[in-house]
């Protein structure tokens, strides 16, 4: 009786792996649909290991299957970035990489890198959305910036963002954000710094969407003052960070937020799985579908 319970087991495990990961529900009717993800720094020093470009090549076509599968017609991503033995950032490994298997979409909430921070772009559907403005903002004041450049390695948290023209002509705007990984302090003035631009858009009426990764937990205060500040938050039901294992151990930290006049209409979902035999990126994508105003 052991045997075959053991047997059972095991037989689940593999009808498990081998069952493909449920993708996101079929597109509500005059939906806008929006995603977020993560897709992991690379470092093209490194040949090989995690992060590295041999990981980088066995991965990409995940993160191709799981972009297509998404469907969206914005996606915010952070980290997207090919970290070199300089601060040149011309490469840009992931994004070049989704953007020439995928030619119907554009790019917003970039630009010259010495200029610009181009590791938080947002993908669109040229067919869909018209890109109005662009801008980004870093949360932390200049003196303190310039004091963390000092520090090696360090990595700067900043906020992007990018006004549409929706399908009807309607202008929205969305911001693109990643909080501290580490310094909860780092988070909550992230977000008090977030909440004082989105507030004024707010109140001039501008549809707003904030998607990102935030770091933290959908109770902790970095949450609640985006919450004080009228931004709507929603979360997947399961975990959005599974520690490049699959691990769920740790609820949502991939959120979407929205102004009172976006509705939303389906999701959040998180998309779990490995596609094309590897995992995309330590996080899973994080997908809704809105209706603008």
């Amino acid at each position: 009786m052991r045997a075959l319970r053991i047997s059972l087991i095991l037989l689940a495990l593999w009808l498990s792996a081998c069952t493909p990961p449920p993708g996101p529900p079929a597109r509500s009717p005059g939906a806008l649909r929006v995603a977020s993800h993560n897709v992991h720094f690379i470092r093209m020093t490194e040949p090989r290991g995690p992060w590295s470009l041999a990981d980088w090549e066995a991965r990409k076509q995940a993160l191709d299957a799981v972009f297509k599968e998404v469907d969206a017609d914005l996606v915010a991503f952070q980290e997207m970035v090919s970290i070199g033995p300089d601060a040149n950032r011309d490469v840009n490994l992931a994004r070049d990489w989704l953007l020439s298997r995928n030619p119907g979409y554009g790019l917003a909430a970039t630009g010259d890198w010495r200029r610009f921070p181009t590791r938080q772009p947002i993908f669109y559907r040229t067919d869909r959305l018209r890109l109005l403005d662009q801008g980004w903002f870093y949360y932390d004041a200049p003196e303190v910036v310039a004091q963390d450049r000092r520090r090696p390695g360090f990595w700067i948290y900043y906020a992007s963002w990018a006004d549409f023209a929706g399908p009807e002509g309607q202008r929205f705007r969305v911001y693109n954000v990643h909080f501290h990984f580490l310094d909860a302090a780092k988070r909550r003035h992230a977000a008090r710094r977030l909440a004082a631009h989105v507030r004024p858009a707010m109140e001039k009426g501008l549809p707003v969407i904030v998607l990102g990764d935030m770091n933290a937990l959908s109770g902790w205060r970095t949450v609640r003052i985006l919450r004080e500040a009228g931004v709507q938050t929603h979360d997947p039901r399961d975990s959005s960070f599974h520690f490049n294992r699959g691990l769920h151990i740790l609820p949502a930290i991939d959120r979407l937020g929205r102004a009172p006049g976006v509705r939303l209409v389906g999701g959040p979902w998180g998309l779990h799985g490995k596609r094309a035999g590897d995992w995309p990126s330590d996080h899973y994508p994080v997908v809704a579908d809105i209706a603008l105003p």
